[in-house]
Order: structure tokens, then sequence, then C-alpha cells
């Protein structure tokens, strides 16, 4: 594949993809990430039954969702203990319970691109179909409310380009950024239905840093001035920008390569026209990261109800 060409997208989403043919001539793969492997593991046993999958950064946050979901569909007793699936990796934390899957990815492109790449493979390998794959987590906003949650269109680089580029083999690769449009609108509905927190569809800026490629004021180093900030920031929000975080450009190209139904649903904590730092409470600052998984906690209720109807 030559520079700046876009590989050709899985579109058919019972499936989930994988686009290596290494992978068939392998006697045994080993997610080394996950602790997992094919020889190891029943992967089948364990996870076919996997029709969402929710990921976050952080492993407690995960845990959180896994215990909040179990109780909203009443799958388990809300007292049961949800062992770490991972537990003998320090890199990511998985849980599960009946079709939910729970996963941590870490902060920033790297991270989440080497869970993405295993998780794939395992849903795959358990022969998963008709998967739909949603991102919850924190940003930063612009020109929104605190707490407001962003439902991502498309990610943009931080040049406000809807493109995520990898060098591979020393070639540059650029992969689409699209997200799932019908399944965000879907999610809107549901915010709808809870009138709980203000829910926006808009585009969401991927950044490789949390400080300089942010237009942070308070990093170790920052060579520009407020007014250089305002002005990018302002840029950013003409051309569509509604909040800013680290993984949303290579998690929609990914997902978008193997054929996942995928949604980024991140809340506000801040507006970053009005500053860089996180001045809220702490129980302010916990009610805001609640939102997201109350409102895909409904979207799966909603689905599964939907399914146990038909």
């Amino acid at each position: 594949m030559g520079p700046g060409e876009d590989e050709q997208n899985a579109t058919d989403h019972s499936t989930v993809y994988v686009h290596n043919p290494h992978l068939e001539k392998m006697k045994e793969d080993i997610l080394y990430h996950f602790n997992l492997g094919t020889s190891t593991h029943d992967l089948p046993a364990t996870f076919g039954d996997v029709k969402f999958v929710c990921v976050g950064g952080s492993p407690w946050r995960m845990k959180s969702f896994i215990e909040y979901i179990a109780a909203e569909l009443a799958l388990e007793d809300p007292k049961s203990e949800y062992p770490n699936i991972c537990a003998g990796t320090d890199r990511y934390a998985m849980y599960k319970v009946g079709p939910v899957l729970s996963v941590s990815h870490g902060m920033g492109i790297p991270s989440i691109s080497i869970m993405l790449h295993e998780l794939i493979k395992l849903l795959h390998h358990a022969g998963c179909t008709d998967v739909t794959i949603i991102r919850i987590g924190t940003s930063g906003g612009i020109g929104l409310e605190p707490g407001t949650i962003v439902l991502t269109k498309q990610s943009v680089d931080a040049n406000f380009l809807p493109k995520f580029e990898q060098v591979i083999l020393g070639k540059t690769v650029v992969r689409s950024t699209d997200l799932d449009l019908g399944l965000a609108e879907e999610l809107l509905q549901c915010s709808k239905d809870l009138s709980q927190f203000e829910t926006v569809i808009g585009n969401t800026m991927c950044t490789m840093d949390f400080y300089e490629g942010q237009a942070r004021l308070d990093g170790a180093f920052c060579s520009y001035s407020e007014k250089d900030k305002q002005e990018y920031l302002t840029k950013a929000y003409d051309a569509g920008v509604c909040n800013i975080e680290m993984e949303s450009s290579v998690f929609a190209a990914m997902c978008k390569l193997s054929g996942l139904r995928a949604a980024v649903v991140c809340v506000t904590l801040l507006d970053r026209l009005k500053g860089d730092q996180l001045t809220s409470s702490h129980e302010v600052l916990h009610s805001y990261q609640q939102r997201p998984q109350i409102l895909v906690g409904h979207f799966i209720k909603k689905l599964m109800c939907a399914s146990a109807k038909n």
C-alpha cells in the first residue's frame, strides 16, 4: 500500500474481521497483553456470546461499568464479584457479564491500539457476530457546558482533518476515522429518553499529547501565548470540534477496518475556552464521569429488551 492510500473497509457488521493472512498459519495466537491464548483458553466458550463491548481508559472505571450494567440488566446479584479476566497481566483489565464485555485501554493512541489489536483478534477467534463497541470516557469540551456528553461524528487530527495516519514499513498509511452515525443517533435518542444531561453529536479532536498537543498553558513546556491558544481552539470550534481526547482516531479507524459498529461517548469535564485545569469538586467530576455509563447502559438495556421481544 502506497503512502496516503486508505485501506478497504469491512462493510459487513455481522462478522468481526481480521486482515492478516499470517494468523492462519499460526498454531497458536497468544494475546500477550490480555494473558489469553487460543490454545490455553476456550475463547468461543467464554466470549462467543459477546454483543456489546465497552472500553475506557481506567481499569477502575471499567469495573464500575460492569457492576452498573449487571444491575441495570438484572443479570446477577448486585453483590456479585466480577473477576478481572486479565488478572495475569497488569496492562489491561477485562470484565464480563452476560453479553457485555468491559475492557480498559489505558491512555493515548499507542495504548488503545495495542489493546484493540488483541481485542479484535479475541472477538474473531471467539466467533462473535453483530458486535457493537463503544468507547466511554472523559474529554475537554470546546464551547460546551461541563458535563455535556459528546457523541463523536468524526475523529479529526490536530489540523482538524478526519484521518488517522500511521507509518508502516516506512510508509504513511492513512485510514478513515468515520464512526457509525446511525449508532450515534440511536444514542442521542437514548439521551433524550433519559432527559438527565445535555448530549450533542459533533467532531472530536484526537491528539498525541495532553498538554502542548491540546494547547494547554500549564505543561512543563509551553512556547505559545494565551492569545495563540485561544485562536487555535476557536479555529477548532469553527471546524466543528466539540471536544478533545487522545484515543478516538485509532479507535474509529480500527473498528471500521474490522467491521465493528462503533461509537465514542465522552463527557466533557471543562470548557477549554475558559481554562486548562480541572477546578470542579471530586463529587461533581465523579457525577460527570458516570454519565457515559448511564447513557450506554440505557442503550444496551433498550436493545436487549427489544431483542427479547422479537
